[in-house]
């Protein structure tokens, strides 16, 4: 039954499909990138008919090389898919091309092939989820694109777009109803033409999808993931970077192979002296300030591969999300590592105290607005880093014209602070409670560095093996439209109640905004009365 509806939206929407009695071809899909590398790219469109897939391409405007490929049909229907796989380029070099299927030409998009990573050039991502139509906003997702990025990037830098801007990356829900062909190209691809035209994308599979044969089709994804389960995870270097691509729905989230095949890619990756930084990318959540209902376990679970990489290589590393419909920053508490919600893209906003939320102490940044997220890499071999950027679009009581409204920059060398002082209380005699431990100012080496965090613990023994105490507290956190840290300078912390008769030891640390920890302050001790 599903197959009778689905062909027949198909003839309503597309009514000229089998118009071979006037000759007509006609694109319904314009030409998209994928799976780039140094030497090669995949160009992928559509049309109403016919098999000749040819891609014309050249250094200059005037083109004069060919390619060709194959096609296959989407829907049962006479419309094809073309896919052509140009080999033979050169490395971080822009080419034109065109696509041409019998007599139908499209117009010259560009492209840019990736460097190697020794090559240490420098390159920006962007990433953004859950675009999926919303009948209330229609549009909006082809605004994020249009006057979003687009717009974005051609104020912020010189030149074309592919030199601007190396690749998307989606974590997820790029349509309403993977099963419905015509979302797919109504509400995904024609508002995204101008993007990933000449500039490649690499989603994974959200809830929204159904794991539908449409997006298997549409998408030819690295195919470097567990052999049985093609383009369900995957990875692609792009420079210094490595980008992860997983599968965190129904039926995968808890594959054996899936998990063992990451635990296999980072302990790869850690020997893989070419790469400085992980970005990964799931659908779920671990956590979720703005939509708890969304939380899935799976994705804690790589989060903690990921923890463990980034602190056993210095390599820092990234888990972008989507699934709540708003944008969130965090941090792991003992890692190099990012927790980023790069929705929504399109979807309907998750409105503050619409759902079930939470203050999580990773989340220093939570917001309920349209936007995407951009991500400069700096590929410098001395001193690589990235910095991650919110770009807002706003909400329906809030519009926002492309705001920077979050931003972090990541170094992948150690820029440790100074170890801070412990002050007070030291040697003293104390109640069990309203204690106050104070400790001294911040200091850094590093210009432009400030005190973003501070753990405090408090143990019975010296070791702090068991701390009875621990506190993380950050010199921001975005809550339900406000700062829930405002003025606090994070150099004292009000303690618990504590046993009587106990000796205490107490020491503390100090994080800047880089996510770079200070060593342990030296350990002071106080004494609660019986």
């Amino acid at each position: 039954m599903r197959t009778i509806i689905l062909v027949f939206l198909s003839v309503l929407v597309f009514p000229f499909f089998g118009n071979s009695q006037n000759n007509e071809i006609e694109i319904l899909i314009q030409p998209y990138l994928q799976d780039a590398t140094p030497n090669s790219i995949k160009i992928l469109w559509e049309t109403t008919e016919e098999d000749e897939s040819i891609v014309e391409y050249g250094l200059t405007p005037k083109l004069g090389k060919k390619a060709t490929g194959i096609s296959f049909d989407v829907n049962f229907t006479a419309s094809r898919i073309h896919e052509v796989k140009i080999d033979g380029l050169k490395k971080f070099t822009e080419y034109y091309y065109r696509v041409k299927t019998k007599n139908v030409i499209s117009d010259i998009f560009q492209f840019k092939t990736p460097p190697f990573a020794n090559d240490n050039e420098s390159f920006n991502i962007i990433a953004m989820s859950d675009m999926q139509y919303d009948p209330n906003n229609p549009n909006k997702f082809s605004e994020i694109v249009n006057e979003g990025i687009l717009t974005y990037l051609k104020k912020e830098f010189k030149g074309s777009l592919p030199n601007n801007l190396a690749l998307v990356m989606i974590p997820g829900d790029l349509v309403q109803d993977g099963t419905k062909y015509f979302q797919w190209k109504e509400h995904f691809f024609n508002p995204s033409e101008k993007l990933f035209g000449n500039v490649p994308v690499y989603p994974v599979l959200g809830n929204h999808e159904k794991n539908s044969i449409f997006y298997f089709k549409y998408f030819s994804l690295p195919e470097n993931g567990t052999p049985a389960y093609a383009e369900h995870w995957w990875f692609k270097d792009y420079g210094n970077t490595r980008i992860i691509g997983l599968n965190s729905n129904d039926g995968y989230r808890d594959s054996k192979e899936q998990y063992v095949w990451l635990e296999k890619l980072l302990e790869d990756t850690s020997k893989n002296e070419d790469i400085d930084f992980v970005f990964a990318q799931l659908h779920h959540p671990y956590k979720s300030e703005l939509w708890i209902p969304g939380e899935t376990d799976f994705t804690g679970k790589v989060v903690k591969l990921l923890e463990k990489f980034s602190s056993e290589t210095g390599k820092p590393s990234i888990h972008f999300f989507g699934h709540t419909h708003g944008y969130s920053r965090g941090q792991s508490k003992d890692h190099k590592h990012l927790w980023i919600n790069v929705a929504s893209a399109g979807g309907a906003i998750d409105n503050w105290g619409e759902f079930e939320g939470r203050d999580y102490d990773e989340f220093t940044v939570t917001q309920d607005e349209y936007g995407f997220v951009m991500v400069e890499v700096d590929g410098s071999k001395d001193d690589p880093k990235f910095t991650i950027k919110r770009i807002s679009r706003g909400n329906e009581d809030t519009f926002r014209n492309n705001e920077v409204t979050d931003s972090i920059t990541i170094w992948k060398k150690e820029r440790k602070p100074i170890e801070p002082e412990a002050l007070t209380p030291n040697n003293e005699t104390l109640n069990i409670e309203g204690i106050i431990l104070k400790a001294g100012t911040f200091k850094s080496n590093f210009k432009g560095a400030f005190h973003a965090a501070s753990n405090w613990q408090i143990a019975e023994t010296k070791d702090f093996v068991n701390p009875i105490f621990d506190s993380w507290k950050q010199h921001e956190n975005w809550y339900y439209l406000e700062n829930r840290q405002k003025d606090d300078n994070l150099s004292d912390v009000n303690t618990k109640r504590l046993k009587p008769n106990i000796t205490y030891y107490w020491r503390v640390r100090y994080r800047d905004q880089n996510l770079n920890w200070s060593n342990w302050s030296n350990i002071s001790s106080f004494k609660t009365k019986e």
